[in-house]
């Protein structure tokens, strides 16, 4: 888990995702030598703080978002949201500003406004995000930002073994996305593809559970081509990898932009599922990471 336990530590959220861009190109430079096939990597101004790694002849991309929710400093002792964390008193953030390294509490009032508490004042414009302290127990992991740490550790380990296929890392999700439009309208213009997997983390609920295998997730706001999802239940019986099916109503990712664009791109969200949310405690079970994995290896050969 030591990878795992590295993405965790980057601080990366909305707006920032330039330190974990610089985490994956550097780890692609030092580790793809020893992959089955070394890819092309595209990154640069063009393309902002988004990588493309493309592998092959490619019928399929994975889409792993590499931000994460946080807080921004506002005025005074004030904080914003950037996506969606769960916020109590006491949990620990950690930033640095132009005075230094940041380690501060979090106080929410009655009216659920965010403060931090810190001996003095941080600059305005600062972001904050949970002290990153992984925790790696018998079966489980338990560490802020699981979402979606998880998500670019599955597709960095897919990496080594794929053949053929893109893996898209993108930006701005947890802020309702906007990178997924442009990196879409590159790659049709330079390596086609006519499929899309997402590799993030779900949440666990009372029909997707820790410890029973990978989510695929037969819809979520939006609702994926069932012909599609048919195909990708079929594979998924055969690889044997262990999976539970999701059917939600609400949540997205950059499948819903994937799904609204102009493109004729089937896609489908496969990832694990968690406890706890958006908050320092995420937990995720080992079996599940593996079963994503495994299950990510055997698509990508044979969609």
């Amino acid at each position: 888990m030591k990878l795992l336990e590295q993405l965790v530590a980057v601080h990366a959220p909305s707006g920032s995702e330039f330190r974990m861009t610089n985490f994956v190109l550097d780890y692609v430079k030092k580790q793809s030598k020893k992959w089955a096939v070394t890819p092309k990597v595209l990154a640069g101004s063009e393309l902002h703080d988004n990588v493309i790694l493309v592998f092959g002849k490619p019928r399929t991309a994975i889409f792993a978002h590499l931000d994460s929710i946080g807080f921004t400093v506002r005025y005074e002792n004030q904080l914003v949201p950037i996506g969606g964390p769960e916020a109590e008193n006491g949990f620990v953030l950690v930033g640095e500003d132009s005075l230094g390294p940041i380690e501060c509490k979090l106080k929410v009032d009655k009216e659920h406004h965010l403060f931090y508490d810190f001996p003095r004042g941080i600059d305005t414009g600062t972001t904050l995000t949970f002290k990153p302290e992984v925790n790696i127990r018998r079966n489980k992991i338990t560490s802020p930002y699981m979402d979606n740490r998880l998500g670019v550790y599955s597709a960095l380990k897919v990496a080594e073994t794929l053949t053929d296929g893109i893996i898209v890392f993108s930006t701005y999700e947890e802020v309702g996305g906007g990178s997924v439009p442009m990196l879409l309208d590159y790659i049709q213009s330079h390596f086609p593809v006519s499929q899309a997997l997402i590799s993030d983390i779900t949440w666990a609920t009372e029909g997707v559970q820790l410890g029973g295998g990978v989510a695929i997730s037969l819809r979520d706001r939006h609702i994926p081509r069932r012909s599609f999802l048919d195909k990708i239940i079929k594979l998924a019986d055969e690889s044997e990898v262990p999976y539970q099916l999701e059917v939600e109503s609400s949540g997205s990712s950059d499948g819903r932009e994937v799904h609204m664009s102009p493109y004729p791109i089937d896609w489908c969200f496969i990832g694990a599922p968690e406890e706890n949310v958006h908050s320092p405690k995420e937990t995720v079970h080992k079996d599940d990471i593996d079963a994503m994995i495994r299950m990510y290896e055997y698509l990508m050969k044979r969609l």
